[in-house]
């Protein structure tokens, strides 16, 4: 068990883990690859940079800062969040355990465009398995997506349900997907009912009855990993106090996700102000 786990290894990640290896302490970065900043080509206003950089190398530049403190950083994809007295964080490929987490994996938000989707979001439209999942004992549900986060889902919803259908949406699957799920590719039309969801109509004029719809597009975005722990969300962002925490006493969030002006030179303040909150929460703690 480490210390901390820092969810993104973006600016605002990677500037916690740094104050927290100075601190002594252990943290662990989890990074699927370099976000939003992957896309910017030339950085120019910055601070303390002469010439331009571009957002990927500012990004391994960072993390190979905090891995020469002793940071630990491992290329994965985070898929669940849950807490037992200890924070628990999911990948793909395995758990890990912290004292305490902190969120900073940027803003983005998968939703597929379908017709319906928005109208029933909360009337059989989720976007968390573990939060709603209970609801749906005994009934038939779907999940929309095609990746390890989608089948991540469907895994937390078998135990509880009826019967489970993973719906593509008309494209291939990148997970391998056990034989109990069943598995549609067929493209969605729209999400149809009367006072919540009731079925789902697609392109070849076919229609199937679900009481339940689960939206897992793509990577787990930092909104759907907090609410999976009961954090309070406000339009996608992650609410937090004057000190960077949520609701949740020890898990933290900084960055893009947590709204107001997307830059990095915020996403450092925050990362850092919410590395040094943290380091007083573990030595409070321990």
């Amino acid at each position: 068990m480490v210390d901390v786990i820092i969810i993104g290894n973006g600016p605002a990640g990677v500037s916690a883990a740094i104050y927290i290896q100075r601190a002594g302490l252990k943290s662990l970065i989890i990074g699927k690859d370099t976000g939003s900043l992957a896309k910017a080509e030339k950085i120019e206003n910055y601070y303390g940079f002469v010439n331009p950089i571009s957002g990927k190398k500012l990004v391994s530049s960072g993390v190979l800062q905090a891995k020469r403190l002793g940071a630990t950083y491992i290329k994965d994809e985070v898929t669940g969040l849950n807490y037992d007295g200890n924070f628990i964080v999911s990948t793909k490929n395995r758990s890990f355990t912290s004292k305490s987490v902190l969120i900073a994996t940027g803003t983005v938000k998968n939703k597929p465009k379908i017709k319906g989707l928005k109208e029933f979001e909360g009337r059989g439209v989720s976007y968390c398995a573990v939060c709603d999942g209970f609801f749906y004992r005994g009934k038939d549900v779907a999940v929309v997506g095609n990746s390890d986060y989608a089948l991540h889902e469907a895994k937390e919803l078998l135990p509880l349900v009826k019967s489970l259908t993973l719906l593509t949406n008309g494209n291939n699957l990148n997970t391998n997907i056990p034989s109990k799920i069943n598995v549609n590719f067929k493209k969605i039309l729209s999400i149809e009912g009367g006072d919540t969801a009731e079925y789902i109509n697609f392109d070849d004029g076919s229609a199937m009855n679900f009481d339940g719809i689960f939206i897992a597009i793509g990577s787990a975005s930092s909104s759907d990993l907090a609410k999976k722990i009961g954090a309070e969300i406000e339009k996608d962002n992650i609410i937090v106090d004057k000190n960077l925490q949520t609701n949740i006493e020890g898990l933290f969030a900084a960055g893009d996700c947590t709204g107001g002006m997307l830059q990095i030179s915020k996403a450092i303040y925050e990362g850092s102000k919410a590395g040094t909150e943290i380091i007083k929460f573990i030595r409070k703690n321990n």
